[in-house]
C-alpha cells in the first residue's frame, strides 16, 4: 500500500525474547503503516504477536531480555532511538495506550481524577485547577455518570465498564495523535463491549486519531477498523481493507477465523467451526509455512517453502504460496 501519508510506519520489525531456555521470536519481519485518522485492527489467536507488536511502539518490553530490530517511525520520529526523558515525553503526548485490564493499569492508591490530572500536568504547563477541569471534561466526553463525583473515586470503586471509560480518559489526557488499544473490551460483558467499541470509534472520528486496535474478535475489528491485519506466529499473514478481508479473504487462516466467528446469523443449536490443532511453539517453528500443520489446503510444498508476501492488489496482501487456488476455492464456496 502507499505509505506517503502514514503517521506510523513499522518496518521489518523483529522482536526476540531471551527469558527462557531458548530464544522466542515473537515478531518476525512485521511491516505495517497507519495513516492519519485511520484505524487498523490486529487480529489473531493468543500468541500471534499482536500485543507484542503493539507494545513495541511504546518500547514497553524489558530491555535486558528483549532484542528489537527494525524501525518504528511515528510522525517521522524513530522510536527505536528514544530513551530516558525523550521516551517519557513521547509516551502520552504523542502516543497513548488503553490496556486490557484497567484495574491493573490504574494505580489503586490514587483516585482516578488524581491520576488523570497528574498525566495532564506531566506534559502540559497548566495549573491543578485547569487540569482538573480538563479531567472533568474528559469524563463527560466518555459519558461517565456523575463525572464530578467519579473523579474522586478509586479504581476498585468503579464497575468494569466505568473503569475502561476512565482508562480511555487517561489515555486521551495529553491529547495524543496515536492511540493503541490492547483488547480493551475483553473483560467486559457483551452489552458494555458494544458501548465501548462505539465510544472508541466516535472519539477517534471526533479527534482525528490514528488507532491500532488489538483483538482476537474479528467482529469487534469489523465494528471499529478501516483495515485489518491478521497475525499468525509473529507474522502478518494478510492485510487489507475490512470489506476486502471479509468478502475475499486470501489466506486460509483468515478464512478459518471468519468461519469460527459468530456474526449473529447462526441457527439455534448450530455449532461454530473451530480451527484444528494448536498455534505453533514460537521457539520451535516448523519448516515452511507455520500454518501448514493446521491448514486443510496445505501441500507438501507448503511444508517446505517459507511463503513470501504477495500483493493481490494495491491495498490487499497475503503470505501464502497458494493464494490463487485458495481464493478460487473461497469464491466457489460463496
Amino acid at each position: 500500500m502507499t505509505t506517503d501519508l502514514a503517521f506510523i510506519k513499522i518496518e521489518n520489525l523483529n522482536i526476540t525474547f531471551n527469558a527462557g531456555k531458548k530464544p522466542v521470536k515473537a515478531v518476525d519481519g512485521v511491516n505495517l503503516s497507519v495513516k492519519r485518522g485511520e484505524v487498523i485492527a490486529l487480529i489473531g489467536e493468543s500468541g500471534s504477536g499482536k500485543s507484542v507488536t503493539l507494545r513495541s511502539v511504546l518500547k514497553l518490553h524489558p530491555p535486558r531480555r528483549t532484542q528489537m530490530q527494525g524501525r518504528i517511525l511515528v510522525d517521522g520520529q524513530d522510536v527505536m532511538t528514544l530513551s530516558g526523558k525523550a521516551l517519557a515525553d513521547f509516551r502520552g503526548s504523542k502516543v497513548s495506550m488503553i490496556f486490557q485490564e484497567p484495574l491493573l493499569a490504574l494505580d489503586p492508591v490514587y483516585t482516578v481524577g488524581e491520576q488523570i490530572t497528574e498525566a495532564i500536568r506531566r506534559h502540559d504547563n497548566v495549573t491543578r485547577e485547569e487540569a482538573l477541569q480538563r479531567a472533568l471534561d474528559l469524563f463527560e466526553r466518555v459519558r461517565i455518570p456523575s463525572p464530578q463525583r467519579r473523579l474522586n473515586a478509586y479504581p476498585h470503586e468503579m464497575s468494569g465498564g466505568m473503569r475502561q471509560r476512565a482508562m480511555i480518559s487517561l489515555a486521551l489526557a495529553s491529547r495524543p495523535k496515536l492511540l493503541l488499544a490492547d483488547e480493551p473490551t475483553t473483560a467486559l460483558d457483551a452489552t458494555v463491549q458494544i458501548q465501548i467499541l462505539l465510544l472508541l470509534r466516535e472519539l477517534q472520528r471526533e479527534l482525528g486519531l490514528s488507532v491500532i486496535f488489538v483483538t482476537h474478535d474479528i467482529g469487534a475489528a469489523v465494528e471499529v477498523a478501516d483495515r485489518i491485519a491478521v497475525m499468525y506466529a509473529g507474522r502478518i499473514v494478510e492485510e487489507g481493507p475490512v470489506r476486502e478481508i471479509i468478502r475475499h479473504p486470501a489466506h486460509p487462516y483468515t478464512q478459518a477465523l471468519l468461519r469460527s466467528a459468530s456474526h449473529g446469523g447462526f441457527a439455534k443449536g448450530e455449532r461454530l467451526e473451530t480451527i484444528a490443532g494448536s498455534p505453533p511453539d514460537l521457539a520451535n517453528l516448523p519448516e515452511g509455512c507455520s500454518f501448514a500443520p493446521r491448514c486443510p489446503r496445505a501441500t507438501e510444498q507448503c511444508r517446505q517453502i517459507d511463503p513470501q508476501e504477495t500483493w493481490i492488489d494495491d491495498t490487499h496482501r497475503a503470505r501464502c504460496i497458494r493464494i490463487e487456488s485458495v481464493s478460487e476455492a473461497t469464491t466457489a464456496a460463496v
